[in-house]
């Protein structure tokens, strides 16, 4: 009778573990109208990746369910022999730019080799003993995040050692906009922009992948593999479960990342230092214009050395913007930019200086071109700016079109 009770009492314990973990399952797909991604999709890759040994690229966006892939994949009888860890490291928690070094992951014990400290991409001898590379990514649809520079690295790496790349596909949270100059001269290629795309390409991963072995970016094309993400569209909202950087720390600075990271080639801080990263704008010399403020600090993990650190900047607040907004016309907000430029007293120093002895400022790196920091400074009125942007994402758009694996 007391071994029949305790039976009955593990078996009530499991149904209710399975039903919490389903409730949290159903909660977060709910959440966004039944997206499923392809990491969640288990049973499509799973057999795929038994009895090889796998390398992982992967952060704190990598996530099965409510674990962890990494955690989660070793649980389920995978043999992961290393991690490779992009822009902010592994665990997401380095500061924007920082180097980050290899490490051992405490829990599993396995190598994490970072791809944005000694080397971007990975090298023979670290893929020596992979049988199988593995990406799975959040990224948010800016040429200027530099997950899709790692991504090329990681396909480069991969065409040449003869490897496979499985990528498990995630939504893009921007994916309904696709638009900005199209970076066209190699002059302006940097860490921060090394693709022909404009500044939001409205791609998937996934998707990019397929556009990067297609419009000859690597001298090799690299074999891939894709795991679809389920019930998806171009057009869906997505909410990001998952932080993808340490200053995308909402939703809202996601929705809003497109607009606000040109002004990081300004004056203008652009809410880092703060716990409220891309969705607030200022400067110190803004006062008396605008009455919102705020003070950027070193926030170690996020900002270090913000713009304006320890001075009261003055500005706009965004976080209650209604993205909405963005998502009915479909672009990026370019009219804070131009308001801001000509709110700002000393114009002569409102873009900040990029290469030594070069025309190019660092404004221009991030937008790819140096004609939007001349548009703006002539006062050229945002219609017509928008207008000379016409013809090369119309070239754009036809060529994503052949990579599309979700409709617009």
């Amino acid at each position: 009778m007391r071994l029949t009770s305790l039976f009955f009492l593990t078996l009530l314990a499991i149904s209710n573990i399975q039903c919490t973990a389903q409730a949290s399952s159903t909660r977060r797909i709910s959440n966004n109208r039944g997206i499923i991604t392809g990491a969640d999709q288990t049973e499509k890759y799973l057999p795929y990746l038994k009895g090889k040994r796998i390398g992982l690229v992967a952060n704190q966006s990598s996530m099965i369910g409510i674990k962890s892939s990494v955690d989660s994949l070793v649980s389920l009888g995978i043999t992961i022999v290393k991690v490779f860890g992009p822009e902010h490291g592994f665990r997401g928690n380095a500061s924007n730019g920082a180097v980050v070094g290899d490490e051992k992951d405490a829990k599993t014990g396995i190598p994490i080799i970072s791809l944005y400290g000694r080397n971007e991409k990975p090298t023979k001898e670290q893929l020596a003993d992979v049988d199988l590379m593995v990406f799975d990514i959040q990224d948010v649809g800016c040429r200027y995040y530099t997950n899709i520079n790692t991504l090329e690295y990681v396909m480069d790496a991969c065409a040449e050692n003869n490897k496979e790349l499985l990528i498990l596909d995630r939504p893009n949270p921007n994916a309904y906009v696709v638009d900005g100059p199209v970076m066209t001269d190699d002059r302006f290629k940097s860490g921060i922009g090394i693709h022909y795309t404009p500044m939001t390409h409205g791609m998937t991963i996934g998707e990019f992948a397929q556009y990067l072995n297609g419009e000859g970016y690597l001298k090799k094309q690299c074999k891939i593999r894709i795991i679809k993400v389920a019930n998806y569209d171009h057009s869906m909202p997505y909410v990001l479960p998952v932080h993808p950087s340490p200053n995308l720390n909402t939703q809202q600075a996601v929705m809003l990342f497109p607009s606000l990271c040109m002004f990081e080639g300004t004056a203008i801080n652009e809410g880092r230092g703060t716990y409220m990263p891309f969705t607030i704008l200022g400067a110190p010399a803004l006062k008396g214009r605008y009455t919102f403020s705020y003070k950027p600090v070193s926030i170690p993990g996020m900002s270090e050395r913000p713009n304006h650190k320890d001075t009261v900047c003055y500005g706009l607040d965004l976080r209650n913007y209604d993205v909405n907004e963005l998502r009915k016309r479909r672009q990026i907000n370019l009219s804070w930019l131009i308001e801001l430029y000509n709110a700002y007293p000393d114009k002569a120093h409102f873009f900040t200086p990029g290469r030594p002895n070069q025309d190019i400022s660092a404004f221009d790196l991030r937008i790819g071109t140096d004609q939007l920091r001349k548009q703006i400074i002539a006062g050229v009125p945002e219609a017509d700016i928008r207008k000379s942007w016409e013809p090369g994402l119309k070239k754009f758009k036809a060529i994503r079109a052949k990579y599309l694996l979700y409709p617009d």
